[in-house]
C-alpha cells in the first residue's frame, strides 16, 4: 500500500476524479467518459507534483453508485477521503459505509439546469443526518441559484464547500448577485470555496476568462471567507476541458493567483486537513 512521499508540508488537493469507461453511467448526464483513469494514476500524479493528499468527488455522471470511489479510498485511507452522491433516504447503513470508506461529504452536482434539491422537504432527515456525522455538503452549482441553496443549509448547521469560485456567470462577472451572496455568507464561517476550475468559468471567452476572473474574485473571497475557509483544487483529470489544462498548470494557476506562502500553506495545509478529517 501506498504511503506519502516525503513533503516538505502538507498540500492537500481537495478535488480530482477518478472513474473508467465500463462503469455503469447514470441516466440523463451531460458527458460520458472516453478514457479512464484510476486511483493509481491520481495517487502518482499527487506524487509528481507534491501532493501529501487528495480528495475524490464522486463525478455526475457515475451519479450515486459510489462503489468505484470506496474501492479507490480504500487502497489508499490514509491518503485520500472522499466525496460522495447519495440520494435522499439514504438509510444509516449506507451512510456508515461510506464513513468507514473514508467519505466525508456529499455532494449536490447540480449544473445544466438540474432541479434544486428541496432541502426542507425530502432532503431535510438526510441532510439532518449528515450535520450529526459532521460531514459537509459540497454544492456545484451556477452562482444565480445559491441564494436559494445555501441559507437553508447554512441554517440547518451544515458545513457547505461551493466548487470552482462559485461558478460566477462570466456575463456578470463581479457583479454577478449569486456571487456577491456567496461572499455575504462568509460571515457564518459554514461556508468554503474552492478556488479550483477557473476554466469552467470562462463562458465565450474561454479559459483565459475564467483565469481573469479568478483573478478578480480572490482577494473578495479572502477578505470575506479568509484562508480557513478556502480550498485548492485541481479538478484532475478536467473533464471536458482536458485540452486547456493540466495538473501541473492547474497548480501554476494557483501559485500565481495565491503569490503569498503563508496564504498557500494555509489553504492547502491546515484549512484542508481540518475540513477533511486529515492529521495536520
Amino acid at each position: 500500500m501506498s504511503t506519502p512521499a516525503l513533503h516538505d508540508a502538507l498540500r492537500i488537493d481537495t478535488h480530482a476524479h477518478v472513474f473508467t469507461r465500463g462503469l455503469p453511467m447514470a441516466d440523463g448526464r451531460r458527458y460520458t467518459p472516453a478514457y479512464d483513469v484510476t486511483v493509481e494514476d491520481y495517487v502518482a500524479q499527487l506524487d509528481t507534483h507534491g501532493m501529501s493528499h487528495g480528495v475524490l468527488v464522486q463525478p455526475s455522471f457515475l451519479g450515486s453508485d459510489n462503489s468505484y470511489l470506496l474501492a479507490a479510498l480504500r487502497r489508499f485511507p490514509q491518503r485520500l477521503r472522499g466525496i460522495a452522491m447519495v440520494d435522499a433516504g439514504i438509510d444509516d447503513d449506507a451512510l456508515q459505509t461510506l464513513k468507514e470508506a473514508g467519505v466525508v461529504g456529499i455532494r449536490f452536482n447540480l449544473v445544466g439546469g438540474a432541479p434544486l434539491p428541496d432541502v426542507r422537504g425530502s432532503w431535510r432527515a438526510t441532510l439532518e443526518r449528515i450535520a450529526e456525522l459532521g460531514w459537509q455538503v459540497e454544492v456545484h452549482r451556477e452562482a444565480a441559484d445559491l441564494p436559494l441553496l445555501l441559507p437553508p443549509l447554512i441554517e440547518m448547521g451544515l458545513k457547505v464547500v461551493v466548487d470552482h469560485f462559485g461558478r460566477i456567470d462570466p456575463t456578470r462577472g463581479l457583479d454577478d448577485p449569486g456571487f456577491r451572496h456567496l461572499l455575504d455568507c462568509g460571515a457564518s464561517r459554514q461556508v468554503w470555496v474552492k478556488l479550483s476550475a477557473p476554466y469552467r468559468n470562462g463562458g465565450n471567452g474561454g479559459s483565459v476568462y475564467g483565469a481573469y476572473l479568478a483573478q478578480q474574485a480572490w482577494p473578495l473571497l479572502r477578505q470575506y471567507l479568509g484562508c480557513d475557509r478556502l480550498l485548492w483544487g485541481s479538478d484532475w483529470p478536467h473533464t471536458q476541458h482536458e485540452s486547456v489544462t493540466s495538473y501541473a498548470h492547474s497548480w501554476q494557476q494557483f501559485t500565481t493567483l495565491v503569490t503569498d506562502a503563508q496564504d498557500r500553506s494555509a489553504i492547502t495545509g491546515a484549512t484542508a486537513a481540518r475540513l477533511f478529517g486529515f492529521p495536520d
